[in-house]
């Protein structure tokens, strides 16, 4: 049902004159007759008898008031709900990240959001990249991080993928190592190291590394996550590649080597969403937190760790 005829109704009612009413509303009379007549033809009700000095309501008019002023009401609070939506003072953002995205760069972005538009709700599901891409088109997620390793393709034909930043794996070294720790190394200088790896990308892409330089690398501890590798690092159980996006969380027992540019394996972070879905003002406000955070990280790792200098920690 129309909401002008609605509006129109109600104000007649609340004025007893249609000239009176149409004033109020910005309409002239013989539009606002038009208006009543359309509302009587649709609910087969006559509304108003027309008397000689105004209107007044009849008893289905009377009957039908409290409906049509609770409709108003409920159509004004869609419009103050969606608009909120809009202006990102309510709403929902539902993030998907990998595990070394939360070390830094999801928490910062969250953040910065959050102090940008503290009403709307945050929630974190944190899980690999291949499971997240299934949490977003199941509608779990609406905003995915996801990592791609050089030798994958991601599938780009149900995604649009907004790239963040390249993330070079360092090595990390037990405190004590005789490589020492901080400076620049070469794989081959690590061939006789046993190592500790047990994410698959990570696998491939230690063995394809080590392959171009000419030998393959003897895993001796699977362990899949990066918090458990430094674990095994740091009893000196072997060498583990860490990500970059990990480096200000090492554990200080721990010291980590930068790769040569020519050995070094590089992962691309991306900020994935669902292509042809309609993305939610928070999501798109959350991409340009994404985006920032990327920058100032890649900044500082510019800034402490230049590929020549030695690299413990990023400032």
């Amino acid at each position: 049902m129309n909401t002008i005829w609605l509006e129109a109704f109600r104000e007649v009612a609340a004025r007893g004159s249609l000239s009176a009413a149409g004033e109020s509303l910005g309409y002239t009379q013989p539009a606002m007759s038009r208006h009543i007549a359309a509302l009587e033809n649709a609910t087969g009700a006559r509304l108003f008898d027309r008397l000689s000095r105004g209107v007044r309501l009849t008893e289905e008019g009377r009957s039908l008031l409290p409906y049509a002023e609770a409709m108003l009401e409920r159509m004004n609070a869609a419009h103050e709900a969606l608009a909120a939506l809009r202006d990102l003072d309510a709403g929902r953002l539902r993030v998907g990240a990998f595990a070394s995205a939360d070390a830094e760069l999801v928490p910062r972005a969250l953040a910065a959001f959050h102090a940008a538009h503290p009403q709307i709700e945050l929630s974190l599901v944190e899980a690999n990249s291949s499971l997240q891409l299934g949490h977003l088109q199941d509608g779990r997620v609406d905003v995915a991080v996801i990592s791609v390793y050089p030798d994958q393709t991601p599938d780009t034909g149900h995604l649009d993928l907004h790239r963040l930043l390249d993330d070079p794996l360092m090595v990390a070294l037990a405190a004590g190592h005789r490589l020492g720790g901080g400076h620049v190394l070469r794989l081959a200088e690590l061939a006789s190291e046993h190592w500790i790896e047990g994410f698959p990308g990570s696998v491939e892409s230690l063995i394809e590394a080590c392959a171009r330089v000419g030998f393959r690398p003897r895993i001796a501890f699977g362990a899949r996550e990066w918090i458990a590798k430094q674990g095994f690092v740091a009893a000196g159980l072997g060498v583990a590649l860490v990500p970059l996006l990990a480096a200000r969380s090492i554990r200080p027992d721990i010291k980590l080597s930068p790769l040569d540019p020519d050995d070094a394996p590089v992962r691309t972070i991306y900020a994935a969403t669902l292509r042809g879905a309609t993305m939610a003002p928070p999501a798109i406000a959350f991409l340009n937190c994404l985006q920032e955070a990327a920058r100032t990280i890649v900044a500082a790792s510019s800034a402490a760790c230049d590929g020549s200098s030695a690299c413990d920690h990023l400032a």
